[in-house]
């Protein structure tokens, strides 16, 4: 009899498919997976010397052909990362398809390569969302060419790009005479500046929570503790790798990079151990935010505890008494005397003041 081949089981009732698509997705820095599709793409594309500027807004991949073959320096700038548009652009200014992949796949770490005498930047920038207290990350690629510097990035309604945009527009400027190695300086400093003002924002919420564990010792607290603690976690994961990108910047003996623009990375360099170093405390923060709260909560509970032995301890006397006259025996001396009630109504009232006078002169309340 030839057997049934097993149904595979329904994610929906399948508890280890669960766990393992949790568990794959635990890390969302380093799981790479494809982008998901844009609706549009925006590309606005700087031209610059230090005599003038251009800004236009392309309508298409297609018409940042012809900037290949100028001799200015050019920023083009793609707000929304569509396979058809990264082709185009990567194809005309000759980005080897390797990266091209990186660009197109998102979720991936902070890295630094050269191939083709291109040198190619993918880190994260990092936004804050007041409404949710939320640290949200936003995959940044990089490539710098002669004379040339492409910036792909996911979202075209936000950047932390626009101080670079009024130093362009503005004449007489550092960064309208330097070449492009300057403009990828400028874009990794002003995203890694970027990761100070997040962490500014965090540290505000650690402090609301230093004052609101001591009074309001809840679920709900430990909740909102928890809930910043993996958003720590995540930006430290993110910005983390940055550092080996810079280190290797450094390093590089790239074409393209000029002698004198090494120290101006090794200025993002010191800014990004420092906010390494910043993260790393704010999380130290955050794991004492959680013993506090466990602290506060003992201390509620040994309050609770102590008033409840003290109840107990006032009432065991009295207990013992009234349980001596619940004894149904017929000859007790005390059941016939006409003031026997009333006596030892106030003995158990004297008992139970002085246990009380004893214990405020200990102390122990």
């Amino acid at each position: 009899m030839a057997k049934r081949p097993l149904l595979p089981i329904p994610d929906a009732i399948n508890p280890f498919r669960i766990k393992k698509q949790r568990l794959m997705n635990f890390n969302p820095v380093t799981a790479t997976t494809s982008r998901k599709p844009v609706d549009h793409v925006k590309i606005t594309v700087f031209e610059y010397n230090e005599k003038g500027v251009r800004e236009e807004v392309m309508p298409d991949a297609q018409s940042c052909l012809r900037f290949s073959k100028t001799d200015c320096v050019k920023w083009i700038n793609v707000d929304g990362v569509r396979r058809e548009e990264v082709e185009i652009i990567c194809n005309n200014f000759n980005i080897h398809p390797l990266l091209m992949e990186d660009i197109l796949s998102e979720g991936q770490r902070a890295k630094m390569d050269e191939i083709r005498e291109n040198l190619f930047c993918l880190l994260p920038m990092a936004y804050f969302r007041a409404e949710s207290s939320s640290v949200e990350i936003e995959q940044v690629s990089l490539v710098l060419g002669k004379n040339v510097v492409i910036s792909f990035q996911d979202d075209p309604d936000r950047d932390v790009f626009n101080p670079i945009r009024e130093k362009l527009r503005n004449g007489g400027t550092k960064l309208r005479m330097k070449g492009a190695d300057y403009l990828l300086y400028t874009l990794l400093d002003t995203i890694v500046d970027n990761y100070f003002m997040v962490m500014d924002r965090l540290g505000e919420r650690i402090e609301v929570l230093e004052d609101i564990i001591p009074r309001q010792p809840n679920n709900r607290t430990l909740g909102r503790i928890n809930y910043l603690r993996k958003e720590m976690l995540l930006f430290k994961r993110s910005i983390a790798p940055v550092r080996e990108l810079m280190n290797g910047l450094m390093k590089s003996e790239n074409d393209w990079l000029m002698e004198d623009t090494e120290k101006y990375f090794k200025d993002v360099y010191d800014h990004i151990v420092q906010a390494n170093d910043l993260a790393e405390s704010y999380r130290d923060l955050v794991m004492n935010l959680q013993e506090l709260y466990h602290a506060q909560m003992n201390q509620k509970l040994n309050e609770v505890m102590k008033v409840l032995a003290i109840v107990t301890t006032l009432l065991a006397p009295l207990t013992v008494i009234t349980g001596i006259y619940g004894m149904n025996f017929d000859i007790m001396p005390e059941l016939r005397s006409p003031y026997g009630y009333f006596i030892v109504l106030g003995v158990m009232l004297l008992i139970f003041v002085s246990m009380i006078f004893i214990f405020r002169k200990r102390g122990w309340f």
